[in-house]
């Protein structure tokens, strides 16, 4: 018997052989065949309940704590029945009394503000309207978002899960599915060779020449320790993206601005962002890729010293996931928008989407 065996009042802290956390070794079944690996961690690890922080999970693939038949691994590499992940020793952090984070503490007026947010829902999934500055999900920075909004406001719902995602700062809808086999299917839908088509609103600056036009620059994402993230247009090592703008109208007086439709073909992370920067023409309001100068003759707020980011989800079109019927669902740009809109000589209403 050890010494530590005879205290009579062993400190807490000290773990036991036991309750050491264990490098684990999961075989994925049938039920997680053809999910990605972040997914698959984030159940794992509780992450998506809030067990563990996210950015935990994305640091262990990103170090190469986590394997997959023995090597390295991205987070959005898909699994297959029979793959061996490698998950590494991970205390429970958000139980451990010395580094636990508390629960996030979502609002009231949030959870009150639920119900005005869908604009679809039925057995399968439900469509959100999400506003601008509220992030899909929990992250740095961030106690809680979208998901774990709907969460604390729908406890019932047995699973809510983000079919796919939208930046915080952009507005417009974002799919949630009810169960396991919608997920599966919809994140198939929104993969680029799938049948999900999404259409955002963007106002821009400047006055875009082609009222038609295609974006393929590739772009890679610039991201080093101890930074955000950024994408830059790489045609050596970035990833295919591709953009097609519609321009909807120009300014007939004031700043010069064109209010264009920008349909996704593949979903990069900011695609449409660094795209309209690529082609010369920065969305207004928009502090990573945007132009402080050009932004703040537009904010109509004195306390803010630019707009809010010009970028809206409006329309989503898919193949619903139970009855196999096409689903379109639109939404108007935020009402902060038309102040803008009216300044500019710009409108949507006589425009009618292509279907």
């Amino acid at each position: 018997m050890t010494a530590q065996n005879h205290q009579d009042h062993p400190t807490a802290s000290a773990p036991t052989a036991t309750d050491r956390p264990r490098v684990r070794h999961e075989t994925v079944d049938a039920r997680s065949d053809g999910q990605r690996l972040d997914n698959f961690l984030l159940r794992e690890l509780g992450a998506q309940h809030d067990k563990q922080p996210r950015a935990l999970v994305y640091r262990l693939i990103r170090k190469g704590q986590v394997r997959v038949n023995k090597k390295r691994a991205k987070p959005m590499q898909r699994l297959r029945d029979g793959d061996i992940v490698r998950i590494p020793p991970v205390r429970d952090l958000r139980g451990d009394p010395d580094t636990a984070r508390p629960a996030a503490r979502i609002p009231a007026g949030w959870l009150e503000r639920v119900d005005t947010l869908v604009r679809h829902e039925d057995e399968a999934l439900l469509v959100i309207d999400k506003p601008a500055g509220l992030a899909a999900h929990a992250g740095s920075g961030f106690d809680f978002g979208l998901i774990e909004l709907l969460r604390a406001a729908r406890p019932t719902n047995d699973m809510l899960e983000l079919a796919h995602r939208i930046d915080r700062e952009t507005s417009g809808l974002i799919v949630v599915a009810k169960s396991r086999a919608t997920l599966l299917d919809l994140q198939e839908q929104f993969r680029p060779e799938g049948v999900a088509k999404k259409r955002y609103l963007a106002l821009c600056h400047g006055h875009w020449r082609d009222a038609h036009q295609t974006i393929t620059a590739p772009l890679r994402k610039d991201q080093g320790d101890g930074r955000a993230h950024r994408v830059v247009v790489d045609p050596r090592a970035g990833k295919s993206a591709r953009t097609d703008f519609e321009r909807l109208g120009i300014s007939h007086r004031g700043p010069a601005l064109s209010l264009m439709a920008a349909t996704l073909h593949t979903g990069r992370t900011h695609q449409i962002r660094v795209h309209c920067r690529h082609a010369g023409h920065p969305i207004v309001g928009d502090s990573k890729y945007g132009d402080r100068t050009l932004d703040r003759p537009l904010s109509l707020n004195q306390a803010r010293r630019r707009p809010e980011l010009m970028l809206h989800a409006y329309r989503l079109t898919l193949t619903h996931p139970t009855h196999g019927g096409r689903l379109t669902i639109t939404s108007n740009p935020p009402d902060t928008w038309q102040p803008l809109l009216d300044a500019a000589g710009l409108t949507l209403k006589n425009h009618q989407p292509p279907r």
